[in-house]
């Protein structure tokens, strides 16, 4: 058979059609879901790595540097973070972005002008807000340039095509404008008033201010966080402005704790506060027991190892079978009867409560018990002065008692009410109430929020022997881990105050048996309506 020549113009025009008909058996199909993804991840990083590079600015916050910068974040929200202080989180916004708030430094040029010129802080808050809107009005541009920047310069890195770079630059462009979208829509203005503090700022909440009037509009919002940042200038600055009280090495340290009601981590507590404070002595102001039963004793060894010689009165929940233990003790000074002991240069007299109630009972006849346990006291405190050997702190458990020495004593300490509280009686004697140093014991998981763990610092001026400032200690209940320490000063002892003068003896201070005139009792101490015999 002959062969057929075919022309060469035909033959080229067969060659491509051939060259497409193999094409399909050779070639993978294409995925584009693949290529979404690889997209997706592009952008994503692209936009991450721009904002970890250039996405933050340095803004001067009245007289605070600060730096503010947008994170990528599953749950949003604002993260305030104040040096060294600690932080605080906000849930403002529902977006994959974090808005973060570094207070750098205080300025000291600018704060300077504001000690200079204190009449400044009227208008700082002002000042302050103003700075918080330019400063997020600069992030927001620059975090925009920063994300499209990234995913640009990543997508070019990845693809090397220009469209396909810019292709995910205006993606990132899209998930910002998202992104901002989804926080305008989910904004909560209110969540300053619900803030989470970690670090220092755990213990003083009130920085945030009063916002219990806050609205929804963003710039009642903005004026909160403005008040939160002349708050801790103002913070920062308290210790130039505001006198303080610094012990020197001489003074006397009294560690007062009361109504630990078996609670075993008060013992580390204790020993902890007598090494950080060096303190001299502890005093108990009883209801170390909860039960008063002689299988609780054991409770009470770690007092040996606290490093401090430890004064003790009796309380309605100690026994005399757990006075007797204690009276057993080595450096434990058991206060009963008015009797009286000198300890670390101070003179301490006491006397156990009357009542013995660890059914948590109210008696029959508290009132009267108390006032006669006060009025026996008193006497012993009349008879300790005119032997020459005045008493400068008496102890008794509950205030009700405490109030029948007013007159006869600088300062008397007390418990029994499960929350601190001071005061100055008619007659010039002091009442200081320490609250639970075992945060109410164990009973404190009946309540719905636990007790906190509460106990105080007193300073005393070991040439005259009288109070010169107090710390009171408080520390979270049962599952928390808060801790707040506030330092006060008694009026007297305050810059430019004249001194007091010491206490005067009640009408019966004449009559060793008779019982002193009893004031009746101030609100700030003992609140209304609160019988003598309560059942902590």
């Amino acid at each position: 058979m002959a062969r057929v020549r075919l022309p060469a113009a035909a033959l080229r025009r067969l060659k491509p059609a051939r060259r497409r008909n193999t094409v399909p058996e050779l070639a993978a199909p294409p995925r584009p879901w693949l290529r979404a993804f690889g997209m997706t991840a592009v952008v994503l990083l692209g936009a991450w790595l721009g904002l970890l590079v250039v996405g933050n600015v340095r803004v001067p916050v009245g007289p605070m540097d600060t730096t503010m910068t947008l994170r990528p974040s599953l749950t949003g929200g604002t993260k305030i973070n104040v040096s060294p202080l600690g932080a605080l989180s906000l849930d403002s916004h529902l977006a994959p972005v974090r808005l973060d708030v570094n207070v750098d430094q205080l300025d000291p040029a600018r704060s300077q002008a504001l000690v200079d010129h204190p009449e400044r802080l009227s208008g700082l808050q002002d000042e302050v807000a103003h700075d918080v809107e330019h400063g997020t009005m600069d992030l927001a541009v620059r975090s925009c340039v920063a994300v499209v920047s990234g995913a640009t310069a990543l997508g070019l890195a990845v693809y090397r095509r220009p469209r396909r770079a810019l292709a995910a630059g205006g993606l990132a462009l899209a998930l910002l404008a998202a992104s901002g979208a989804s926080a305008y829509a989910t904004w909560n203005p209110k969540s300053v008033l619900e803030p989470r503090f970690s670090g220092l700022l755990s213990s003083a909440p009130s920085l945030v201010g009063n916002a219990r009037s806050i609205v929804t509009e963003f710039d009642v919002y903005q004026q909160e966080l403005a008040r939160l940042v002349t708050n801790v200038t103002k913070l920062y600055d308290v210790t130039s402005t505001l006198p303080a009280y610094s012990p020197d090495p001489t003074t006397v340290r009294v560690l007062h704790v009361s109504d630990i009601h078996l609670n075993p981590a008060s013992w580390k507590i204790i020993s902890s506060l007598v090494e950080q404070y060096k303190v001299d002595v502890i005093v108990d102001s009883g209801d170390t027991m909860d039960h008063g039963s002689a299988a609780e004793n054991g409770f009470l060894d770690p007092i040996a190892t606290l490093g401090a010689p430890y004064v003790w009165v009796r309380g309605n929940h100690d026994s005399l079978v757990t006075q007797r233990y204690l009276q057993g003790m080595k450096n434990v000074h058991v206060l009963d009867g008015g009797r009286a002991v000198s300890v670390a240069g101070l003179r301490f007299a006491g006397i156990g409560d009357p009542q013995f109630t660890p059914d948590r009972s109210a008696a029959p006849g508290a009132a009267e018990s108390e006032e006669a346990a006060g009025a026996r006291l008193a006497g012993a405190l009349r008879t300790q002065r005119a032997a020459g050997a005045p008493v400068d702190v008496a102890v008794v458990h509950e205030p009700s008692a405490a109030r029948g020495t007013d007159g006869e004593v600088p300062l008397v300490l007390s418990g029994h009410l499960h929350h601190e509280g001071m005061e100055v009686m008619k007659n010039g004697t002091r009442l200081r109430v320490e609250g639970s140093t075992g945060g109410s014991g164990l009973r404190a998981v009946e309540g719905k929020y636990p007790d906190p763990i509460e106990a105080s610092i007193l300073y005393f001026d070991r040439g005259t022997r009288r109070l010169q400032a107090w710390d009171e200690i408080k520390l979270g209940g049962l599952g928390l881990t808060t801790a707040e320490v506030s330092r006060h000063l008694p009026k007297e002892n305050q810059p430019g105050a004249a001194p007091s003068p010491s206490p005067s003896p009640s009408p019966s201070s004449g009559s060793p048996s008779g019982p002193p005139s009893a004031p009746s009792p101030s609100p700030a101490a003992v609140p209304s309506g609160t019988s003598s015999r309560k059942a902590p």
